[in-house]
């Protein structure tokens, strides 16, 4: 983890009555890399999503954002400050179009999205043919692309994704996958929550591994490849073997 993260997650827990979802948990995410957060069901992924946006209090530990405290900050504020992110649930305005539900995020930066803002964010994602279409008729991986559509008309600094290739074909994926990329060589920082392993794999810089609310390792596609502790948690055989 290095000195100049714009995330800094640094001793994080998290607890539920007796249950503690996250333990002690050091997340970094940089300017211009995607950043992989990967473990089982359960594991707190998106419990740590959620401390980062403002949804909840950690129980113990410090987030920063640009060198900043955000404890307690209100989450429409952490947005004004540059973070984004899409939710593992859908939560899209269903009976707006793509377009109209773009151009409603937009509307957190003080400066509003224009049109061509707001046309050019769509077609980046792939759906420039169904713009004025209501977000409610789209399929599931479609509606996954506004949310990414939605988070990019924020201009955000950091990119927050929970699962964005869920309901994605392998097209949509590989075109998923080029644009994490380009957004990484423009210097956002990505922090990415995904069970398809092997995306993960191909795309990020880092990976960290998450298992029962604690940072089991950290490091590139091929020492998480080959970690026998992700093994045997996480991964199996069936990745080693690839």
């Amino acid at each position: 983890m290095g000195d100049m993260a714009l995330l800094e997650c640094r001793g994080v827990s998290v607890r539920f009555g007796g249950h503690l979802a996250l333990d002690d948990v050091d997340v970094d995410a940089t300017d211009g890399r995607i950043t992989g957060l990967i473990g089982p069901n359960g594991a707190g992924k998106t419990t740590l999503f959620n401390a980062v946006c403002g949804l909840l209090n950690p129980t113990s530990g410090v987030i920063r954002l640009g060198g900043r405290e955000i404890n307690g900050l209100a989450p429409y504020k952490r947005a004004r400050l540059g973070m984004a992110r899409t939710f593992q649930r859908l939560e899209l305005f269903g009976l707006l179009t793509v377009r109209e539900n773009v151009m409603v995020a937009g509307e957190v930066r003080r400066d509003y999205a224009k049109n061509d803002e707001v046309d050019a964010i769509i077609e980046r994602v792939g759906l420039a043919r169904r713009i004025d279409d209501r977000v409610d008729a789209l399929p599931t991986g479609q509606a996954r692309l506004v949310e990414i559509a939605r988070a990019l008309a924020t201009r955000p600094r950091l990119l927050l994704l929970d699962e964005p290739a869920s309901g994605l074909d392998e097209q949509e994926t590989d075109q998923l996958a080029a644009l994490l990329r380009d957004l990484a060589r423009e210097g956002i920082a990505v922090l990415l929550v995904e069970h398809d392993v092997h995306l993960v794999m191909e795309v990020c810089d880092l990976i960290h591994v998450l298992d029962f609310g604690r940072i089991i390792a950290v490091g590139d596609a091929h020492q998480i490849r080959t970690d026998e502790a992700v093994l045997a948690a996480y991964l199996g055989s069936s990745l080693e073997a690839r």
